[in-house]
């Protein structure tokens, strides 16, 4: 089965009851997911960063069996406790993200929270231009528990570490909304940032079978040849970081990056169900049968 004609089975149907007015869209809960990138070692015959991702549980719910970055919800306690910041202000990562100053910080320290949870990576430092080196050691990964069980939220984290978000580590890459006829429902901000030096990922993730630091054009190929699964936001962010010959260059290019949120239509053509992401022809999926109330062939 390739990728290019995958879709869930109860796709269709869902579709179909939404279209009738029986099935009513849950709310979006926000979400955010960060693409890390490694540069190659110096000599290396390949150019261009790899970026780090997950395969998720094929038992997981929602995206089960396929590749993804880290990322996660939004932990609500976030939007109004005050949490050490270093990089560009509230007001612009607002206006950058399209949302409330309080909103906004909730979607960054979720950016940085997830990638600490999931890849044991902590954007984050003493000062505004450091970052800590070493995440090792049974203290940290007894405040990463914590973390992952809500026990503490990540303003209490920074602040019993002393520690400051640096935001400016982070660069806003692109925004995708789950279609309106899942049951699951993610408004997902992805960034981009580099690995800190001194810092080493691990598949810190209940959610997650296997990481991976991967070329992404090497990705991209395993997608295009059905051997690794993706949902149309995954594999649209991996190529686009295809051409940077660096972290640093796809960081600097963030600024200039769209994030008009991109939601998924669905409409009937010719007995067909079409199913279509707006400026993203490429992942256009047409299910056949859509007069026939079973699922898709």
């Amino acid at each position: 089965m390739s990728n290019g004609q995958w879709y869930p089975p109860e796709w269709p149907d869902r579709i179909r009851a939404l279209a009738s007015g029986e099935l009513t869209p849950v709310a979006p809960k926000r979400a955010a997911t960060v693409l890390l990138l490694r540069d190659a070692a110096p000599g290396a015959a390949a150019v261009g960063p790899d970026v780090h991702m997950l395969r998720r549980r094929a038992s997981m719910a929602f995206a089960g069996g396929a590749y993804a970055y880290p990322g996660g919800g939004v932990d609500p306690r976030d939007h109004d406790l005050h949490v050490r910041w270093a990089g560009p202000a509230l007001p612009d990562w607002a206006a950058r993200l399209g949302t409330d100053t309080a909103t906004a910080q909730a979607i960054v320290c979720a950016a940085v929270r997830e990638t600490y949870e999931e890849a044991g990576v902590l954007l984050a430092g003493p000062t505004p231009d450091t970052v800590v080196q070493d995440t090792t050691g049974e203290d940290w990964e007894a405040d990463r528990r914590a973390l992952v069980a809500r026990e503490l939220s990540f303003a209490q984290f920074l602040d019993r570490r002393d520690l400051v978000l640096r935001s400016d580590l982070l660069g806003a890459w692109a925004r995708w909304i789950t279609p309106e006829f899942e049951p699951r429902r993610y408004d997902t901000w992805f960034f981009v940032a580099a690995l800190p030096a001194g810092q080493r990922t691990r598949n810190a993730s209940t959610e997650a079978d296997r990481t991976v630091w991967i070329r992404p054009a090497e990705a991209a190929a395993g997608y295009d040849r059905g051997e690794l699964l993706m949902m149309p936001p995954t594999i649209s962010t991996l190529r686009a970081i295809e051409p940077f010959a660096t972290a640093a260059e796809a960081l600097a290019a963030a600024p200039a990056r769209d994030l008009t949120p991109v939601l998924a239509q669905a409409q009937l053509e010719g007995g067909e169900l079409v199913l279509s992401w707006p400026g993203h022809e490429e992942f256009t999926k047409r299910m056949p049968g859509a007069n026939d109330h079973g699922a898709a062939s």
